[in-house]
C-alpha cells in the first residue's frame, strides 16, 4: 500500500462518429469527441469494483497486470455524463480513463496506442484516447491516421431512445456485407471529412458526416433521420452525424450560427419524449 493511494483521469465521450464503415475490407471510424465525458477515480484502498461496470473492471485488471498493481488492493468510483448503449462512447471513456488512472497510481506511463490496445482487448472501442481527430480501426486497432485538430463546431445531440449492444452489433455477420455495400458512400464521406479538416471547410465536414449517416441507414436505420435533415436545413446546420452503432444523432452547428441551446427548444417542442445534450466538438485525448 506504499505510494499514491488515489488517482483520477477523465476521457471524452462522443456524438457517434463523423464517418464509420470499411474500405478495402478494413473497418474504421472517424472520431467525434465531445466535452461530455467520464471521470474514473482508482484507489488502492481495496474498495472493490462496482458490479455495473464489468468492462471498466476488466480494463483495470488488464492494466494492473501490465503495470504490476495488485488487483486485490484496488477499487474505483465513476462519474459520467454519458449514458450507456447510445453510441456516446461511454465504455471507451470509462476504460481509457480507468487505464490512465491506473498508470498514475503506479507512477508509470502508457501511450494512447497502448491504452487503445488494452481497451480493444475488452470490446470494439472509439479512438478518443488519441489527440485531435483520428481515423481509427475500432475493432482491431490496425489502422490509425491523424486527421487534424477539432474545428469550432457546436453539436445538439438528440436521442430518440433505445439502446444498442456494441459487442453484439460488431459481431453480426451482416455487418461485413453491409459495410461492403456502402463502401462507395463511405469513401466519399471520408474524402469530404479529410478535405474539410485540412482546409478548414466546415461545410465539407458537415456534408461528409451527413453522407456517412445516410449510408448507414440500411445497416442500422434511424427512422427520424430524414426529419433531422429537414430541421438541419431550417436551423442552417452544417449537417447531421449519427452513432453508426448507437441511437443518437447530432446536429452539427457552426459557431457563428444558432447555439445548441437555441435549437433544443425548437426540436424538443416537436419531440418532447427525446433526450438532448448540448455540447461541442473537441480534441480527443485524456486528462
Amino acid at each position: 500500500m506504499d505510494g499514491i493511494l488515489r488517482a483520477t483521469a477523465w476521457a471524452p465521450g462522443t456524438c457517434g462518429e463523423l464517418v464509420e464503415g470499411s474500405i478495402d475490407g478494413k473497418t474504421f471510424l472517424v472520431t467525434c469527441p465531445i466535452d461530455i465525458g467520464s471521470t474514473i477515480e482508482l484507489n488502492r484502498e481495496a474498495t472493490g469494483f462496482p458490479p455495473d461496470f464489468p468492462k471498466t473492471a476488466r480494463a483495470i485488471e488488464l492494466a494492473a497486470a501490465k503495470l504490476g498493481l495488485p488487483v486485490r488492493e484496488l477499487g474505483f468510483e465513476r462519474e459520467s455524463g454519458l449514458p450507456p448503449g447510445k453510441g456516446m462512447g461511454s465504455s471507451t471513456a470509462d476504460m481509457a480513463a480507468a487505464v490512465l488512472a491506473a498508470c498514475r497510481l503506479a507512477g508509470q506511463e502508457m501511450s494512447p496506442r497502448e491504452i487503445a490496445e488494452l481497451a480493444l482487448m475488452v470490446e470494439p472501442s472509439d479512438g478518443t484516447m488519441f489527440p485531435g481527430l483520428v481515423l481509427f480501426d475500432h475493432r482491431e486497432g490496425k489502422w490509425l491516421e491523424e486527421l487534424g485538430e477539432a474545428p469550432a463546431i457546436n453539436i445538439l445531440i438528440a436521442d430518440p431512445g433505445g439502446e444498442v449492444d456494441t459487442i453484439a452489433f460488431n459481431q453480426d455477420g451482416y455487418l461485413e456485407k453491409m459495410n461492403e455495400k456502402k463502401e462507395p458512400q463511405v469513401r466519399e464521406a471520408l474524402r469530404l471529412i479529410r478535405e474539410g479538416l485540412a482546409s478548414g471547410d466546415l461545410n465539407k465536414i458537415g456534408r461528409g458526416a451527413t453522407e456517412s449517416a445516410l449510408a448507414n441507414q440500411e445497416l442500422l436505420p434511424k427512422p427520424d433521420l430524414p426529419q433531422m435533415l429537414k430541421w438541419a436545413e431550417e436551423v442552417k446546420a452544417l449537417g447531421v452525424n449519427v452513432a453508426h452503432s448507437g441511437t443518437v444523432m447530432g446536429l452539427l452547428l457552426p459557431e457563428d450560427g444558432y447555439h445548441p441551446e437555441e435549437v433544443k427548444p425548437f426540436i424538443q417542442k416537436r419531440r418532447p419524449d427525446w433526450t438532448f445534450y448540448c455540447t461541442r466538438l473537441v480534441n480527443g485525448g485524456l486528462k
